[in-house]
């Protein structure tokens, strides 16, 4: 196959709801501008996804200039939340790092989150992305932070990956689940016209103008078996997952990329591997 190209863009403006696709993004250090600088928070501070509340999938939340977001969800009215202004921050614990944000003003974002999700739970927004939160040392350069993205800035997949899971499933155990949209794995970026897995062995690649690292595999949780329509879970992709595609003791799909330069990127833009088998 040749001639790799960007499929599509997706950003997730709140952490865990539904993924928006976009036609071009710009490209910030800590991943795509608007994604994942809102996240929910529990009564203990602790970050709220798909994880512990599927629900989360249908909930829609349209990044608005400056920043801030127009909620909706199943049985609500549409709510618009600006970015908070400069105060005070919050402790928000992401998977054991505590990360500083700042909470929507006033209490409509409260109610209207804790009301859809039946829980106490308060809407967190990152100011200052470039101070915030480090990449996890053990992966990242000095100086390279995220957002409230699980760990890296961007997620990439690939459409040749999906299309050969999606046999591996076809031909398992639970084939009725199958196949998969790529929803499911929530990227950032998918890429088209590769060879299945090729981007396992990739370490650098170029879409369109901006550069990025590429910093690990992604190793695949419980979210991705839920419906991201529905809310409903089954047992695939992780089934199939677990017997064809453990690596680095994980269960792999996809690859985490850290930007090396600033830009925008479009859907259509080439995909040029800049360190891996292909440019041995």
């Amino acid at each position: 196959m040749g001639n790799p190209r960007l499929q599509s863009i997706h950003v997730h403006p709140v952490k865990a709801f539904r993924s928006l696709a976009l036609q071009e993004a710009d490209v910030e250090p800590w991943g795509l501008a608007g994604d994942r600088r809102w996240v929910l928070m529990d009564d203990r501070g602790k970050v709220v996804t798909q994880r512990q509340q599927p629900r989360l999938a249908p909930a829609v939340a349209e990044l608005l200039p400056g920043g801030g977001v127009r909620l909706s969800a199943p049985g609500m009215e549409s709510l618009t939340v600006p970015v908070p202004r400069p105060s005070g921050t919050v402790p928000v614990d992401i998977f054991g790092d505590t990360v500083e944000g700042v909470l929507a003003e006033g209490e409509a974002a409260h109610a209207w989150c804790s009301a859809y999700l039946g829980i106490d739970v308060r809407l967190v927004h990152m100011d200052d992305p470039a101070t915030r939160r480090p990449v996890d040392p053990q992966y990242a350069l000095p100086g390279e932070t995220v957002s409230f993205a699980d760990g890296f800035p961007l997620l990439l997949t690939s459409a040749a990956s999906l299309d050969a899971l999606n046999s591996l499933i076809a031909e398992g155990d639970h084939a009725h689940e199958g196949p998969l949209p790529m929803n499911r794995f929530r990227p950032n970026v998918v890429v088209a016209g590769t060879e299945a897995w090729a981007e396992d062995d990739w370490s650098l690649v170029a879409i369109g103008e901006v550069t990025f690292r590429v910093a690990k595999v992604c190793g695949r949780c419980v979210v991705t078996t839920t419906d991201q329509a529905t809310a409903e879970r089954g047992r695939e992709p992780l089934h199939t997952l677990g017997r064809h595609r453990r690596l680095d003791g994980k269960l792999a799909f996809g690859q985490n990329l850290v930007p090396r330069s600033r830009g925008t990127i479009r859907v259509g833009d080439p995909v040029t591997v800049l360190d891996g088998p292909e440019v041995a």
